[in-house]
């Protein structure tokens, strides 16, 4: 109490109100340039810093992605609460069937007074060349959104504890296993270390073959069930999540038809597991 007191009672000094005005004429005048040179300023992907571009060129930008992708297709119609009368329809008829309790149905269970339809944007990425853009999905209020952060908190643990011997964290990560790996004896003149940058990987992950892929990594490790929710219908969930996509972009009704969405909290870990199978299938190559 004090210290919201402290906060919002007491008055600024004038040196505070002088930095404030001059900030505000400052972030204004920003404003007017942006809109007079016909500019779109957003904040980069990874670096965190701000990127001024050219709106027509990020629309060609956006349109070139769009094409090249094939990962969205334009409605004719607002597909909004049909989306949530599919995720109500679902949820309860597994808990009517007792294969989710109580409390899941109520982690997953959106309220209809707060949902929110989802919308495209692109953020710049300078660190590579030419400055492509990132499709980004906010999608905070989506019928969808609950499910999505249920399922990944479901299943991340699972991943982080099986591929954890084959998963680089960090910067600090890499060097312990590099100094394992020199201590072991395994690194020689003939090691080779090599990177792999997958481009679009989020819009490229084909659906059914994600979700199969996921069922095989829950099996691989004698998982039947995940919080006693059998891992047919943890499939049945992941659907829904990526099969119903929907969002806003430019006032037009769009949906995501490959991959999943840059921005929801489950396409990480599935686009993780999805790479799981890749990383198997060439080490089984390479021996």
């Amino acid at each position: 109490e004090t210290s919201l007191h402290q906060q919002y009672m007491i008055p600024l000094s004038y040196l505070n109100i002088y930095r404030t005005r001059k900030e505000f004429k400052l972030m204004k005048s920003i404003q007017h340039r942006l809109k007079k040179g016909n500019y779109i300023l957003r904040e980069t992907d990874k670096s965190g810093i701000f990127h001024i571009g050219n709106s027509v060129d990020y629309e060609k930008k956006a349109e070139a992605y769009r094409q090249k992708t094939g990962a969205y297709i334009e409605l004719d119609s607002n597909p909004l609460w049909s989306v949530f009368d599919k995720v109500i329809l679902l949820l309860n008829d597994l808990r009517s069937k007792k294969y989710i309790l109580s409390w899941q149905l109520d982690k997953m269970m959106s309220k209809r007074e707060k949902i929110q339809f989802a919308y495209l944007y692109f953020i710049p990425k300078p660190h590579n060349t030419g400055t492509p853009l990132r499709p980004i999905v906010s999608s905070l209020n989506m019928p969808t959104t609950r499910i999505s952060k249920f399922l990944d908190k479901l299943i991340q643990p699972i991943f982080d504890k099986h591929a954890r011997s084959t998963t680089i964290i960090d910067g600090v990560d890499l060097i312990h296993r590099l100094e394992a790996y020199t201590t072991n004896g395994h690194l020689i003149p003939k090691t080779y270390l090599c990177t792999f940058d997958i481009t679009d990987l989020y819009t490229i992950l084909p659906q059914e073959e994600s979700l199969d892929i996921l069922i095989e990594f829950l099996l691989q490790y004698d998982y039947q069930k995940v919080q006693n929710i059998p891992i047919d219908i943890i499939r049945k969930l992941a659907i829904i999540v990526i099969k119903e996509n929907v969002f806003v972009y430019e006032k037009k009704f769009y949906r995501q038809v490959i991959g999943g969405a840059m921005g929801s909290a489950f396409t990480l870990t599935l686009a993780n597991i999805f790479m799981w199978k890749w990383e198997k299938q060439l080490v089984h190559r390479l021996k």
